[in-house]
């Protein structure tokens, strides 16, 4: 291991980090070691954001009401959704759908 500002590299060290933990108590843990409480939440809450916008037919408005999270967020988390190409919260929806019917 040597240092990097690479930042290509660095991000695929971190994506096999992610990919290491065998369940959810132990991504919990490494999320809780490796990110702050308010980084988290940020994380879950536009999670969440996605299944509500993928799974129901709220609107933004109350998906904003309902859980505080800004409008702003709930129209990001929408526009990776349905438009750009990453299609990273869609993948991990049906991924998880099918896990769930099998």
């Amino acid at each position: 291991m040597t240092p990097s500002k690479d930042l290509n590299r660095l991000t695929d060290q971190l994506c096999a980090a992610l990919l290491a933990p065998r369940d959810e108590v132990e991504m919990r843990r490494l999320l809780t070691d490796l990110l702050t409480p308010a980084e988290v939440r940020t994380l879950a809450e536009r999670w969440h954001v996605a299944r509500l916008l993928d799974g129901t037919d709220l609107s933004y408005r109350d998906i904003h009401e309902a859980t505080g999270v800004s409008t702003t967020t709930i129209v990001r988390v929408a526009r990776f959704l349905r438009q750009e190409p990453h299609q990273g919260y869609r993948r991990t929806i049906d991924a998880l759908e099918a896990q769930n019917a099998g």
